[in-house]
């Protein structure tokens, strides 16, 4: 064994298979001459390509460079969109420094200086380094900066000093106008409001509410998880949700631009209040409805988040109102030197509120339950006859409930029956549509009795429509009962078909409704898997809808094939019976060895052979389909030697069927020589050609 660790002088590693290269042979990385000439400027413009920054020039020209970098890691840990950098190149640079300001609001400000902090100490390390480069580095660096312990920050609040207001004036003024003192103010007398323990709960209310918020829970990410807007916070306590408002032109000018609610889910619901935010816009309609909206769910604890969610997407616009209409009809304070009184009189004052209170601390309201109030019903308050009423559906209780919606918005007041075969779309996207529904359907069917697929086209809604299948000429008709498809509703309609099955769908007409305006548009053609997007014609507002599966499940079986055209056949009645040979095994006199029988399709009659066949009918035989075995009588499908139940052949011996098996030819150029048919009867002429 040759040992590698001791090498003679002058020998070679095995490591190392040629000599270390030369001096001059290393080159140096080019560098572009614009670099340098102006490495500054290069490298701006090579941020600006890179990145799409903004540039702004300070007045001591240092140029601002304002991007968003996004997070490159595709396990990126946490929940940031991107960061909103703003680079400082100072005019001295490369020699002086770049500075990296951190502008995200949404992150704290420790963060935002531990992430300054470590591109600081990139550029100390990375001298060379351009600026491209150490914002790359920055991005990898990215994870480790926000792991790191926040950075104790402080915040500087000024108060202004107004002492000098309340003294009197001195120096000359005194000599002109003595001070005169100021009458005394009365001091309100502060209302001692009554303690409040905190609400404790038994373990057996706690696990409860657990167990019931992580069941409502789960079912509000089913149906609300595959939407575009949906959210959730890692402590599952915030649900970001999309939001379409049904009246949304009702709503207040300040509150129609809602898209996405915050709803508030604590972790002892429903023992806490549930309560929701509206981030989308700032006024104090929203304040007042996120309050409305709170003492509703407080009062109305049996119901689940869906219900609470569907409550306010219909009725919205009723709620505002409502908070409206108590605005306006309430007192408005005045100042406070108006509203206090002598000290006296307001502690009667709120003596007499106290015993007032303590007197109708037995009473007891209970609101009005929610199933009480049906939908259609007559009622004598007016709340109950506008369209925001709650309406409680005993059959969705084990879906979470919810609110019923109008009869405006579906396309039929029925629900339709359940019957032949359903169409729905598991993963539908809707984006800023209200209904979609499917005007004119087009199909993939199969026929039942040969299993070919054919094409139904243009099925409008509650019209039957008739074919025929190209292979067998099979009479087919397909019918289709659409229903409107919403968030809700993942459906589209039932297939019902006669003769033949469902198969797949085609290129096919859907009619959106706009989210906004709530107005049909035009039919637009999309298939599975293809994402269509238009322009509302009354808003003008962009919608769009993708379809990425389509799904078919036979609810109940289609009718019976229809029947043929012209009167049926009848069959013959041969009176064999199975496992029984034929009489002389269906030999005949013209055949003695074709043991089997055959039925011809032109007259659906049963014969011995064609020569039969055309001895006893009086038109053409033509080719048989089916045949009957002589050893077994069993009749069956043509087979050219053998039968398909007993085994036996049908030619006699297996080879020797030269002129009925239809294996033989005719042809003596390609017979086998061994073939005594290939020189048998040759005559004169036909042996001098083959001399």
């Amino acid at each position: 064994m040759i040992s590698t660790s001791h090498l003679a002088e002058g020998a070679i590693d095995g490591r190392q298979a040629v000599a270390e290269a030369s001096s001059r042979r290393v080159v140096p990385k080019p560098v572009p001459e614009s670099q340098v000439q102006d490495p500054r400027k290069y490298q701006i413009e090579q941020l600006k390509r890179r990145f799409s920054a903004q540039q702004s020039n300070l007045q001591n020209r240092t140029t601002n460079l304002s991007f968003h970098l996004k997070p490159s890691d595709p396990d990126f840990p946490f929940e940031l969109d991107y960061l909103d950098c703003e680079v400082q190149v100072p005019a001295s640079y490369p020699k002086g420094r770049p500075v990296l300001r951190v502008k995200n609001k949404d992150i704290p400000r420790g963060f935002s200086v531990n992430i300054e902090r470590g591109w600081d100490k990139l550029a100390r390390e990375k001298e060379g380094a351009t600026l491209l480069a150490l914002t790359n580095a920055l991005d990898k660096d990215l994870e480790a900066l926000l792991s790191e312990q926040k950075t104790e920050t402080v915040t500087l609040v000024s108060f202004k000093d107004t002492r000098h207001l309340e003294t009197s004036s001195t120096g000359l003024d005194d000599d002109i106008a003595p001070a005169q003192p100021e009458p005394s103010k009365p001091v309100p007398v502060p209302v001692h409001k009554p303690y409040k323990p905190e609400e404790s709960f038994t373990k057996e209310e706690i696990a409860q509410a657990k167990a019931r918020r992580a069941q409502e829970t789960r079912q509000l990410e089913s149906r609300m998880g595959r939407m575009a807007h949906f959210q959730r916070s890692p402590d599952t306590i915030v649900y970001t949700l999309p939001l379409e408002a049904k009246r949304r032109t009702e709503l207040p000018v300040e509150l129609q631009a809602i898209q996405s609610v915050q709803l508030i889910i604590p972790l002892l619901y429903p023992l806490q209040p549930l309560r929701i935010l509206l981030n989308d816009v700032e006024s104090k309609d929203a304040e007042l409805l996120e309050e409305a909206f709170a003492r509703r769910a407080a009062q109305q604890n049996q119901m689940s988040l869906m219900s609470h969610l569907n409550y306010l997407t219909q009725n919205m616009h009723t709620l505002a109102k409502s908070v409206q209409v108590l605005v306006k009809s309430a007192p408005v304070a005045g100042p406070i030197e108006d509203a206090t009184v002598d000290k006296g009189k307001s502690v009667e004052t709120t003596k007499g509120f106290k015993e007032d209170g303590d007197e109708k601390r037995h009473v007891l309201v209970i609101p009005r339950p929610p199933e009480w109030t049906m939908v259609g019903g007559s009622d004598d308050s007016n709340e109950s006859e506008s369209d925001g009423d709650y309406s409680w559906d005993s059959g969705d209780e084990s879906d979470g409930g919810g609110v019923a919606i109008t009869n405006n918005n579906v396309a039929s007041a029925t629900p339709l029956a359940e019957r032949g075969t359903s169409i729905s779309f598991p993963s539908i996207e809707l984006h800023s549509i209200e209904l979609l529904q499917v005007s004119l359907l087009s199909i993939n069917v199969k026929c039942e009795r040969c299993r070919t697929i054919n094409e139904v086209t243009s099925l409008r809604p509650n019209a039957e429509k008739e074919s025929s299948c190209k292979k067998c000429a099979t009479a087919l008709s397909v019918k289709f009962r659409p229903e409107m498809v919403h968030q809700n509703s993942i459906r589209a309609g039932f297939i019902d078909c006669s003769g033949c099955t469902v198969a797949d769908m085609l290129p096919s007409t859907f009619v959106p409704t706009c989210g906004r305006c709530s107005t049909s548009s035009p039919g637009l053609v999309s298939v599975r898997g293809e994402v269509t997007t238009n322009v509302c014609r009354e808003c003008h507002g962009k919608f769009t809808f993708k379809i990425p599966e389509v799904k078919f499940l036979a609810i109940s079986h289609g009718s019976a094939l229809p029947p043929t055209t012209g009167p049926k056949r009848r069959l013959e009645k041969l009176g064999l019976h199975a496992g029984e040979p034929l009489p002389d095994r269906g030999v005949c006199s013209h055949y003695k060895k074709s043991y089997r029988w055959f039925r011809f399709s032109c007259c659906s009659k049963v014969y011995t052979c064609d020569k039969c066949h055309d001895e006893q009918d009086d038109h053409p035989h033509e080719w048989a389909n089916r045949m009957i075995c002589g050893w077994c009588s069993r009749e069956q499908n043509y087979a050219v030697e053998a039968c398909g139940f007993c085994g036996r052949s049908v030619i006699g011996r297996k080879g020797r069927g030269f002129w009925e098996g239809g294996k033989g030819t005719r042809d003596r150029t390609m017979m086998s020589r061994k073939d005594k048919r290939k020189f048998r009867r040759v005559g004169p002429g036909e042996a001098k050609k083959k001399d």
